[in-house]
């Protein structure tokens, strides 16, 4: 396999580094994608089809654990994925969700830490929620690469790490709203307002094809997160290199082996 050239990327390139990494492995990355947000799929599926969340809020504790747990193991899997093919190495789907399993507990902290600060930054005045999501969203390539790191400590190196860079950071994900995830998000509202629609004619009941809209909402929504980590990883190892000379780091290391 091929690395890509390590060198200082626009954020045009960025993207399309990422489509091209998301493309080359799709197998793989859905694959991961169906093993860590299946199960939250098919439960979301299922109570929207036999009467909605206020019918079963009993169940509702246990599909926020399965959504943050197995939600961030597929983060973790699809960030080294990426992170391999970025550098010439080939990876399995298997070979990633093992490697990103140890790495349960700190995920989660740092997937609930996230939410936390965005939140409360957002809460005190929506720039300083933007800054800091913007700061920090380098945090799951920084967890899963540089290990032993904690949850603060990725947090903590992706702030360092994006220093300088935070404009870039929220053009990086502005263009990929305005280009990948506002256009989904919009297909799949329709698709869920022409879902009640028919349910509405059905007598308010859950018809097939409500559920079956309902699926394919989920599964277009599941496989934008691949090609959001492929982002961020590439755009991970971009400031790497801009700020810590990675690409003459794996040179050197390449020279070595040789």
């Amino acid at each position: 396999m091929t690395a890509h050239a390590l060198r200082p990327l626009s954020v045009g390139e960025i993207l399309d580094v990422s489509f091209a990494l998301y493309r080359e492995h799709f197998a793989t990355l859905a694959a991961i994608v169906a093993v860590s947000s299946g199960l939250p799929l098919l439960m979301n599926v299922y109570i929207g089809a036999s009467g909605g969340w206020t019918r079963h809020m009993g169940v509702l504790p246990l599909y926020f654990i399965l959504t943050v747990v197995l939600g961030s193991i597929g983060a973790a899997a699809t960030v080294y994925v990426v992170s391999e093919s970025y550098l010439g190495r080939s990876v399995t789907a298997g070979d990633s969700l093992t490697r990103a399993v140890p790495l349960i507990g700190r995920l989660v902290v740092y997937s609930l830490l996230f939410a936390l600060i965005v939140a409360l930054g957002t809460i005190l005045l929506i720039v300083p929620g933007v800054i800091l999501a913007c700061g920090m969203m380098l945090a799951t390539p920084a967890l899963v690469l540089e290990a032993p790191l904690s949850a603060t400590g990725a947090l903590r190196r992706s702030w360092n790490l994006t220093r300088g860079a935070r404009g870039r950071m929220f053009a990086l994900a502005l263009v990929f709203l305005v280009l990948i995830y506002i256009p989904i998000a919009g297909t799949v509202f329709v698709l869920s307002i022409v879902g009640g629609g028919l349910a509405a004619l059905a007598g308010g009941e859950a018809s097939t094809t409500t559920v079956v809209v309902s699926a394919v909402a989920g599964i277009v929504q599941m496989l934008i997160y691949p090609f959001l980590y492929c982002v961020i990883t590439v755009a991970y190892y971009d400031l790497r290199v801009r700020k810590e000379g990675f690409d003459l780091e794996v040179l050197a290391s390449t020279l070595h082996a040789a």
